[in-house]
């Protein structure tokens, strides 16, 4: 019998957060082995719930959510997108710029499909949401990582950035605040990368879905803002971090700019759009009592809030292990910690972190599945109570302590 084998086009495309190294995960767990899983930003299993009056109003909506509704998003979830980028300074935005996907994820794919065309470049940074590397390869373009320097806070390398500019550069991903670093990017950061973009006639595409997890002093400010109405912004967000409700799967994308520029690839977006027929209508129901309703955010990330005491804990554990350094977070949820090449030389980050599942039944990223270029860091999701991230951290410290 013929052999059946994957599509060529998902040649090169990778996404390790859940590679190999949860297929190994999953066969500990089959053999009995309880495993701590700090690989994904997943809130539910560590806890955290969604507030009681989205719930509510999801469950009030079921009997008028089993239909499909627009392929762009029920209206008055749109109506509250396009209103909270009102309130947040942008006032031309309307209903019609706003589309609703399952997930930021889905869109993102959605829009590169609608937007890449063969031998297109992405610049994207490193480290990156290997999603955005992925898609981008899937629809055939080329993902070109610009640096974020590490020793400046993350901040990306503006000069590394314009460098890795060619005619066939089409778009610039900002990921900000930044998974997996945890870096959130000054105004002034923001205005040179958008300032890049149009005077490269590039399309900034802006993931935002971290954009109310802030720490201390952080301030986060939209691309879209920078962006005016001269250079074309899709700005990504939606519900599943600062809600807490990853499964519901309800997010958008926001265009804004000069719109009457990209009134083809909108087309194409809409037909995309059409094509999977709807997002998920009930979880759409949620949108627009998440974001006109009381903002529980606002208590998990200041001091006394389990967001920020756990990423503060998080980030102290770790600069106390011999050979480990990490930059504070500023936002989101992970830390990426570096692992000092004199001190412990890795050769292969994946099989590092491998090992460290098997000896300490402890899940984490390793950093060049985020598109890192060397195999000296790793990514740590700070969603558990500090009880439980003191003993993982602890168990990571032991064995490092047997490799040094």
């Amino acid at each position: 019998m013929r052999t059946i084998r994957q599509s060529r086009k998902l040649r090169g495309v990778r996404y390790d957060v859940r590679g190999p190294i949860l297929v190994e995960a999953q066969r500990l767990e089959a053999e009995g082995h309880r495993i701590l899983k700090l690989n994904i930003g997943n809130t539910a299993p560590f806890g955290f719930e969604a507030p009681e009056a989205i719930l509510a109003d999801v469950v009030h909506h079921l009997p008028e959510a089993q239909g499909y509704s627009d392929s762009r998003g029920i209206y008055e979830a749109r109506t509250a997108v396009a209103q909270y980028y009102q309130s947040r300074g942008l006032r031309d935005t309307t209903v019609d710029d706003v589309f609703i996907g399952n997930g930021v994820s889905e869109l993102i794919t959605m829009v590169l499909q609608a937007f890449v065309d063969e031998g297109n470049e992405v610049l994207v940074p490193a480290p990156d949401y290997p999603l955005w590397t992925g898609a981008v390869t899937l629809c055939g373009g080329t993902a070109v990582h610009y640096r974020c320097d590490e020793a400046n806070g993350w901040m990306p390398d503006l000069e590394d950035l314009e460098s890795k500019i060619t005619e066939n550069t089409h778009a610039l991903v900002i990921i900000n605040p930044n998974n997996p670093t945890g870096a959130v990017y000054s105004k002034e950061m923001v205005e040179a990368m958008v300032d890049i973009a149009r005077r490269h006639d590039l399309v900034v595409m802006a993931d935002e879905i971290y954009e109310k997890i802030l720490f201390d002093d952080a301030v986060h400010h939209h691309a879209a803002t920078a962006a005016g109405s001269d250079v074309l912004c899709l700005t990504f967000s939606g519900l599943s971090k600062a809600y807490r409700v990853c499964g519901y799967r309800a997010g958008w994308v926001m265009v804004s700019g000069p719109k009457e520029i990209a009134g083809e690839f909108l087309e194409g977006l809409t037909l995309l759009a059409n094509m999977r027929m709807c997002a998920n209508v009930p979880a759409q129901h949620a949108i627009q009592t998440a974001l006109g309703g009381y903002q529980s955010i606002d208590e998990l990330i200041v001091p006394g809030g389990r967001f920020y005491d756990q990423a503060m804990l998080a980030d102290k554990l770790l600069n106390e292990i011999p050979g480990v350094t990490s930059v504070r977070p500023r936002g989101a949820l992970y830390c990426f910690p570096r692992l000092d090449p004199e001190v412990y030389p890795i050769d292969d980050d994946e099989e590092f972190v491998i090992e460290l599942l098997r000896a300490k039944k402890i899940l984490v990223t390793h950093g060049t599945g985020f598109n890192w270029f060397a195999p000296d860091h790793f990514r740590l999701v700070t969603l558990p109570d500090e009880e439980v991230l003191t003993e993982a951290i602890g168990r990571i410290a032991e064995f490092l302590a047997a490799r040094r």
